[in-house]
């Protein structure tokens, strides 16, 4: 019950922030367009679709897009706003938060712990790790799609091709062979001979079975030491007769001293770090 209001709570903490944005951008949009019908500054209707003027005669029109390939303004903040509200979603299915998330959660549940550290606590450090990690692949993005758009150089479209081009490289790189082959196999459709033309239909539910597998992989690596504590206690609690004296109650602070004279977040951390290179 615990992990489903942290769970919950950390939803509600991701969408915030985007409902702030969306907030912004609504209210900066009808200032804009009630200041320019103040001034009376009117732009071109698209196919003369407009509402009926208001109470206070604000009318709002649906701007055409300076040419065919660009977008009316009115679209681009509806694209925007649905880009924000699927953030969460995207932050957990096309970068690295998955393989973190597990990872940080299996080392809590391999030393015994069952609350330290909280689940906020969990999930705040795997998402700035995520941004740590994707932050090359998040300069690209700006730098070639976004900069160029705000520029006016490139469409719309244009700038989407180009900010999905890194992310799919990066996926690439994490996806296996393995998972790769069975969803082209269950999409029914042929393996590519290059693996830029994989799609992203196929691509982003391999990416996540690859994370998947591989955050377990670490996580069974982690659990590995504090396995072989727990069976050196109870063989030697055991061999002494304290046979009603639980083993967790030794092995846990034993399982904490030697997680923290190993320096064990920051090999955890090091390792999730490079497995991402």
């Amino acid at each position: 019950m615990n992990g489903l209001w942290s769970s919950c709570a950390f939803s509600l903490v991701l969408r915030i922030p985007v409902l702030a944005i969306a907030l912004v951008v609504l209210s900066l949009g009808a200032q804009r367009a009630f200041s320019q019908d103040a001034g009376g500054i009117t732009a071109p209707a698209l196919s003369g679709m407009s509402s009926p003027a208001g109470p206070l005669g604000v009318q709002i029109r649906f701007d055409g897009g300076e040419s065919p390939e660009s977008l009316s303004t009115g679209i681009r903040i509806l694209i925007m706003m649905t880009v924000l509200s699927l953030a969460p979603s995207g932050l957990i299915m096309l970068t690295g938060f998955t393989r973190i998330l597990i990872v940080l959660s299996i080392v809590r549940r391999a030393i015994g712990l069952q609350s330290a550290p909280p689940n906020q606590l969990i999930a705040g450090l795997a998402m700035f790790l995520t941004f740590f990690v994707m932050r090359p692949v998040f300069e690209e993005i700006h730098k070639n799609a976004w900069e160029p758009l705000r520029a006016g150089a490139i469409s719309d479209m244009e700038a989407w091709d180009r900010a999905a081009a890194p992310l799919r490289t990066f996926m690439l790189r994490q996806s296996g062979e393995s998972e790769l082959r069975l969803f082209h196999e269950l999409a029914n459709e042929p393996i590519p001979e290059k693996p830029e033309e994989v799609k992203l239909s196929v691509l982003v539910p391999a990416f996540m079975v690859s994370e998947l597998k591989t955050a377990f992989q670490m996580g069974f690596l982690v659990w590995l030491p504090f396995l072989v504590i727990d069976l050196v206690l109870a063989s030697s609690l055991m061999a002494l007769g304290m046979m009603m004296l639980p083993p967790m109650m030794i092995s846990l602070p034993i399982k904490v001293l030697f997680f923290v004279l190993a320096d064990g977040w920051t090999i955890v951390i090091h390792g999730l770090v490079k497995s991402f290179l």
